[in-house]
């Protein structure tokens, strides 16, 4: 049986922490920034940590 693929967009979207986890990008930093507080632009600009619940799904999708 052939190996399985990893989906292009999920390797653009998400990537693995030292300890396995997965880490994504914040949403809503794309456009329609001037009625969005510094704070709040600031905020999404760094990392986190993808839910527990849809990591299982990703790490398919990256054929990990």
């Amino acid at each position: 049986m052939p190996k399985m693929k990893t989906k292009s967009s999920a390797k653009k979207r998400f990537s693995f922490t030292g300890s396995g986890k997965l880490k994504r990008k914040h949403a809503y930093k794309s456009h329609i920034l001037t009625k969005k507080s510094t704070k709040r632009k600031r905020n999404l600009t760094y990392f986190t940590i993808v839910d527990k619940a849809d990591a299982s799904n990703i790490k398919k999708m990256l054929a990990k």
